[in-house]
């Protein structure tokens, strides 16, 4: 892969970005409600706990941890956290307003004015620091209410609820927020809806019918909010974010490319194809035909969702999927939300998660080539061990490596003619795992000192990529 200089646009966004859930703590100050992420026990088991159909969405301390909780305490410290954003010369942050600070059981009336305020303070010192914040309305923090009296997203009722609170936080922060995406990773409910749909699937028989329900639904409310952002915030964009992996065929038997062409647009343009196009797609039709997916659509739907289209499209990137119809045989390889066959040509993480930077480059020109809209890499980054040596330091070269060809396979999608607002690598700074509730899974420029056990200081700390990447920042992306 070349590098050529100068690929990144003047005022391109270069930062960071986290989850409320993942970092903020104070779990139950300022008057906030318990959310989904609250009863998300800690440990590698936590997704197997979570789609037990018999789990009651109850906190138990004498069976789990709930590392959430405290997080890492942003609550407290984003003012320290900030500071060191700023520092690396981050131009955005992407984060999120956790739903139940702000309503605190889902379905009040009126929002909660200590979450207005604290969000409040928190852009004011993003401003204050030259950053700009990058806002998703919902990142895997539904108020738990909605998720038991409800039913998550797979009920209607949700929908007038999310439309009241957008339009509360659009009406607070319209001089402060230019930048909105609606649901993080919507596309990741196809593989594990309790996080982003607020549901388990009971019944293998009615996975698809649910899902598909609450994507309808999902898609209602994200058109509501991208009207609404239109109205009262003309002057502000709002996108949609997708789970990005491209699925490669394992060899080039027609029937594994068929396969994996099958997999890659249900899972990567299904979601995409209606809030970027404002359409079902075709191949929908035959997928619900063998799924028996029947979906009840109100009078007025599909006009709201022809209507009311994202204005740029964001998405997370960690790692490619390649596919064999059979799997018979094949070594399965484990990933983010995802699985497929062992690909011989890639290495992988610490984790199990391959590491394919061409992978990006490929998705870029996939995305851009279907949507034509803009692209905004918001979730990129390698989760590791990281271990501090004796003096101190933490030479996370390995993060650097990977954060490097990734940013290069970026450049040379602009070199083919995407068109890319930004790039916020993932977990800026160390936070709680979405998917196994550690704090040994590591991503950051900033070590914190906080343990799987719940041991350790909070204490915040350079890594060796800290100064890599203010200096790639600082080039505009020329030093890598």
């Amino acid at each position: 892969m070349t590098n050529s200089t100068n690929q990144f646009p003047e005022g391109f966004l270069w930062g960071g970005a986290t989850a409320a859930n993942q970092i903020e703590g104070g779990y139950h100050e300022g008057n906030k409600g318990l959310n989904i992420a609250d009863v998300l026990p800690g440990g590698k088991e936590r997704l197997g706990i979570l789609a037990n159909p018999g789990f009651d969405f109850e906190i138990d301390h004498d069976k789990y941890s709930y590392p959430n909780h405290e997080a890492i305490d942003f609550y407290h410290r984003y003012k320290e956290d900030i500071a060191l954003f700023a520092e690396m010369g981050f131009k955005a942050y992407r984060m999120s307003i956790a739903w139940s600070r702000i309503f605190p059981n889902g379905d009040e009336l009126e929002p909660n004015e200590e979450g207005l305020d604290f969000y409040d303070r928190v852009f004011d010192e993003l401003h204050k620091r030259g950053i700009e914040p990058v806002v998703t309305i919902s990142h895997y923090e539904m108020p738990l209410t909605l998720v038991k009296q409800y039913g998550g997203w797979r009920s209607r009722e949700v929908v007038p609820f999310f439309e009241r609170y957008v339009k509360a936080i659009f009406a607070r922060y319209k001089d402060k927020v230019k930048y909105w995406m609606t649901f993080n990773e919507i596309n990741s409910a196809l593989h594990f809806p309790i996080m982003s749909m607020g549901f388990s699937i009971e019944k293998e028989e009615d996975k698809y019918q649910s899902i598909f329900q609450a994507f309808h639904h999902q898609f209602v409310a994200s058109s509501i909010a991208v009207k609404a952002c239109h109205e009262m915030i003309p002057d502000a964009t709002i996108g949609c974010m997708l789970l990005s992996a491209p699925v490669y065929s394992y060899d080039s038997n027609p029937e594994n490319v068929m396969y994996a062409l099958q997999e890659e647009r249900i899972f990567n343009y299904f979601c995409g194809d209606v809030q970027v196009r404002g359409e079902y797609p075709a191949f929908a039709k035959r997928f619900f035909k063998e799924h028996n997916v029947n979906l009840d659509i109100r009078e007025g739907d599909l006009e709201l969702i022809k209507e009311h289209t994202v204005d740029y499209i964001a998405l997370s990137y960690y790692m490619s999927l390649t596919q064999v119809k059979d799997k018979s045989g094949f070594e399965v390889t484990p990933g983010n939300l995802l699985e497929g066959v062992k690909n011989p040509f890639l290495k992988a993480s610490d984790w199990g998660w391959e590491i394919d930077p061409e992978g990006l480059r490929i998705t870029l020109n996939k995305l851009y080539d279907r949507y034509q809209l803009p692209l905004f890499v918001v979730e990129n980054g390698l989760g590791a061990y990281d271990k501090v040596e004796e003096d101190g330091s933490i030479n996370d070269d390995y993060r650097i490596d990977y954060l490097r060809s990734h940013i290069k396979a970026m450049g040379e999608a602009i070199e083919d003619g995407v068109n890319l607002m930004g790039y916020t690598s993932w977990g800026c700074i160390d936070l709680v795992s979405a998917s196994t509730g550690e704090f040994s899974k590591r991503y950051g420029f900033i070590y914190v000192d906080k343990q799987d056990d719940g041991s350790g200081s909070l204490d915040r700390k350079k890594k060796k990529s800290f100064d890599w990447y203010k200096e790639v920042i600082t080039s505009n992306g020329e030093k890598l």
